[in-house]
């Protein structure tokens, strides 16, 4: 419960919206009273001949004696009538009388409703429309409340996912991340208004009724607490299983949603290979869990209502009976206390159904904080600096990085110098993009030091940092946006610059083909383009940020032999100006490197330029030869 409010009432601007919506709440609880009330106002057509003329006011028999002894006190000035006011005036002053008679007999006496009825009518009026604007607006915050609480949960946890490290990805899939953001921050908004209707708005109609229902008669508010005891059982059983049931759907909810995202991801793997039938049951399995929980969780959030129904209906009709015969109350008084007692019994009804609902926020609020509480142990320390330019070197001392318990990096030592272009070349899993994955800091090493300008990455601001490094990896990712936004991507770029990028990428080629050309706008994850038109317009998206330093991880795997061949004399015409750090399977895009390092298993075996390595090290000649070998063997 306590995660629930945490994660509602994180903000202050919600406050006023929750004391509103109580408020409302409240009102609308009064004008339902006010509006039983009027009921019992137009019913009561006074006192009958029983009650007024029983000499002892148990109205089981008249007799002539009585009457005309009754008859004679009521008329005092010997007119020898007697009207209706008088009667009730009689009745209120020498027989036992409740609340509800000596209300309506001073309403009556005050207003003279019997000739003035419109007076009634206007009062019950302001009251429908009292009732209206409450019931409107206490809906329409509640409302508010929610799509406020949904907003402001949903903008936290984004910027809070970003600031997480890489491993976090790697160890919750996209369904379980994009259920948490949209499906859990939804539910606790609406459990917290079902929290507001429990909490506030129920024990403030029931103590409220309550209290008038004991003024009408005590003892007849003693049927209340016969019922009480009948509906709270039921209610706390409930509550323990949906929690439970609750539990498990959401959990099995993310992974339903992982199965249609893998799906949608590899549907062209899924035709390919013939397996329509395989995805497709894989997902029905998936799908039938689904609608086995929800089955059963619809099962016990209905089955409370008909319990509670039956009992209320029982303990109501012992009202009535009890009322009617044993305690000689009139029809419109019976008819206001019935109607408060609904107005009690309902919210008490509606307390399981709510509190089912409550339990499904506090479900949410626990994997929502799953998330919210993780710590990023990638921060910028107190006083970092500011890298405004990258100067003179990049260098690692010494570094050593793992994955879990595997190490990946053994004791990396190198350096570069500013205008450098450097190559790192190895088999695959010999630890290339871990080395400039670190770089920009989107990890961290266990062991050792990579400094730029003389200091450690961690002294400078993790943002500066990244700003004068540009980065192409092997899978590009393009924007649901245009190209020319995909290019500037988040920058007020002139469009001159971006023309120059795709130039220098060789990507206004086919960009000039297009029917909008810059302002085309791409299918989500640039799927109306090829491979090797997504890895272009990702090399121009990083020469257009004009940083410093340029990693490209496998940028040319995907382009053709004269596409590759392009970016190479780029890559040769910025040489000196930037700080080139590239990965590549071709080796013929590193040829012209001045320098390149030789990883094996996680080590540097060699470092050096093509010819020395072709000299020193017998792993790069063997790669060297085979890859032109391969290169030039006719297919």
């Amino acid at each position: 419960m306590k995660l629930l409010l945490r994660a509602a009432l994180r903000t202050k601007r919600h406050f006023t919206l929750i004391a509103l919506n109580i408020a409302m709440l409240l009102a609308l609880t009064c004008a339902n009273q006010l509006e039983m009330f009027s009921f019992g106002i137009i019913t009561d057509t006074g006192v009958d001949a029983f009650t007024l003329f029983s000499e002892k006011g148990e109205g089981k028999a008249l007799t002539r004696s009585g009457v005309n002894a009754t008859f004679d006190k009521i008329d005092q000035n010997k007119t020898g009538t007697i009207t209706r006011t008088d009667a009730q005036t009689y009745v209120l002053e020498h027989k036992q009388s409740n609340l509800f008679s000596r209300i309506f007999q001073k309403i009556k006496s005050r207003f003279d409703v019997e000739e003035n009825f419109q007076v009634i009518l206007i009062a019950l009026i302001f009251i429908a429309l009292y009732k209206a604007f409450c019931l409107f607006f206490s809906r329409f915050v509640t409302q508010v409340l929610s799509i406020r609480i949904s907003r402001d949960l949903r903008e936290h946890y984004f910027d809070h996912i970003q600031s997480l490290p890489m491993s976090f990805y790697q160890k919750y899939n996209l369904g379980a991340l994009s259920t948490r953001v949209v499906g859990d921050a939804s539910q606790i908004a609406i459990s917290l208004n079902s929290f507001i209707t429990n909490y506030f708005h129920t024990p403030f109609t029931i103590v409220s009724t309550l209290t008038v229902c004991f003024y009408i008669s005590w003892k007849l508010s003693l049927v209340i607490f016969i019922g009480l005891p009948m509906i709270i059982l039921p209610v706390v059983l409930v509550t323990r299983k949906v929690k439970q049931i609750t539990r498990r759907w959401q959990k099995h909810q993310e992974r339903f949603t992982s199965t249609l995202i893998d799906f949608l991801h590899g549907i062209k793997t899924v035709k390919i290979f013939s397996m329509e039938a395989f995805a497709l049951k894989k997902y029905v399995e998936h799908n039938d869990k689904m609608a086995h929980l929800e089955t059963k969780t619809a099962k016990y959030d209905l089955l409370t209502r008909p319990i509670l129904h039956t009992i209320t209906m029982v303990c109501l009709a012992t009202v009535i009976f009890f009322g009617l015969y044993a305690l000689k109350m009139s029809v419109s008084e019976l008819l206001v206390y019935c109607g408060l007692l609904h107005l009690f019994y309902e919210p008490v009804k509606k307390f399981a159904e709510e509190n089912a609902n409550i339990q499904k926020g506090v479900v949410a609020a626990e994997r929502l904080f799953e998330v919210l509480n993780l710590k990023p142990h990638i921060v910028d320390q107190e006083g970092a600096l500011e890298l405004t330019t990258f100067k003179e070197s990049l260098e690692f001392d010494n570094v050593w990085f793992k994955y879990e318990d595997q190490w990946v990096l053994k004791g990396i030592s190198f350096q570069v110098n500013k205008g450098e272009t450097i190559a790192i070349v190895g088999a695959t899993g010999a630890g290339k993009s871990t080395i400039v994955e670190l770089i920009p800091r989107l990890y961290d090493p266990q062991k050792g030091t990579i400094r730029i300008d003389g200091e450690p990455l961690q002294a400078y601001t993790q943002e500066s940092l990244r700003k004068n490094i540009s980065f192409v990896s092997q899978k590009p990712f393009l924007f649901y946006d245009t190209i020319e936004a995909n290019i500037a991507y988040g920058t007020n770029l002139p469009k001159e610059k971006v023309v120059w990028a795709a130039e220098k990428a060789y990507a206004d080629e086919f960009i000039e083909t297009l029917p909008q050309k810059y302002l085309t706008h791409l299918a989500e994850m640039g799927r109306n383009l090829s491979g090797g038109q997504q890895q272009r317009l990702a090399i121009a998206r990083a020469l257009a940020k004009g940083a410093p330093i340029l990693i490209l991880d496998e940028a040319t795997s995907a382009l053709d032999s004269l596409s590759e061949n392009r970016i190479k004399k780029a890559i040769l015409g910025m040489h000196g100006s930037i700080t080139q750090i590239i990965i590549a399977h071709r080796l013929t895009t590193i040829e012209h490197a001045d320098r390149i390092i030789f990883l094996e298993h996680g080590k540097m075996l060699a470092e050096g330029t093509k010819e020395e390595l072709m000299e020193s090290c017998p792993q790069f000649r063997l790669m060297w030869e085979t890859h032109f070998l391969t290169a030039d063997t006719p297919v």
